[in-house]
C-alpha cells in the first residue's frame, strides 16, 4: 500500500533566519528512544548538524518513538532542508552503529513558526508531551527535553507552561 509522505513546499525557500517546529517518526513508531544513551546520542548528532548549517537548537523533545524540534536560523544561509537532511543522517548512521536499527522513517513534517504566539504555543506542546503521555508528572524530570540555549525552567516561563494548560 503506498503511503503518504509530506511534501515541502516548491515555491519556500527554507532559506535564512527563520524559525521552524520539525517532527521526525522513528522507523515504524518503534520505541527506539527510550534510553537515555539512545537520546544523547541522537541530540549531539542534532547539535552538530545545527552548528554546521548554521541553526540553534531552542528545543527539543524525543518521545521514544518520535522526536520534535524548534530550530531558528541564525545565518542568510540557513537552510532548513539541509539542516533536516544532516540531522537525520548523522543521528541515523551513529544510532545504526551503536544500537544496530535503522532509525528514522523516510520523511519529517515541518513547520515554519511565523509569531511569538505560535513560537510559545509551540514549546509549551513539547513540554507537555512527556506529560500527557504519561512518561512524567513534571517536564523538567524528562531525559528527552532540553535546548541548546535555554533551561527547562526558561522554556517553560518562554511558553507560559503551567499544570493548567495540560488540561487544555
Amino acid at each position: 500500500m503506498p503511503h503518504f509522505y509530506p511534501k515541502h513546499l516548491t515555491d519556500f525557500p527554507y532559506i535564512g533566519k527563520l524559525s521552524y517546529a520539525l517532527e521526525f517518526t522513528t522507523e515504524r513508531r518503534a520505541p527506539l528512544l527510550a534510553d537515555k544513551a539512545a537520546i544523547d546520542l541522537v541530540v549531539q548528532q542534532f547539535l552538530r548538524a545545527a552548528g554546521e548549517r548554521g541553526f540553534v537548537i531552542v528545543t527539543y523533545c524525543l518521545m521514544p518513538d518520535h522526536g520534535h524540534l524548534v530550530v531558528d536560523g541564525e545565518r542568510d544561509d540557513s537552510n532548513c532542508l539541509g539542516f533536516i537532511k544532516l540531522a537525520k543522517q548523522y543521528s541515523a548512521y551513529y544510532f545504526k552503529q551503536a544500537f544496530g536499527h535503522r532509525l528514522w522513517q523516510r520523511y519529517c513534517y515541518e513547520r515554519v513558526i511565523r509569531d511569538d504566539m505560535e513560537r510559545a504555543l509551540t514549546i509549551r506542546y513539547l513540554l507537555a508531551n512527556p506529560v500527557k503521555a504519561g512518561l512524567v508528572k513534571d517536564p523538567r524530570d524528562y531525559h528527552g527535553l532540553g535546548s541548546e540555549r535555554y533551561t527547562l525552567d526558561g522554556l517553560m516561563q518562554m511558553s507560559e507552561y503551567s499544570e493548567v494548560h495540560l488540561l487544555e
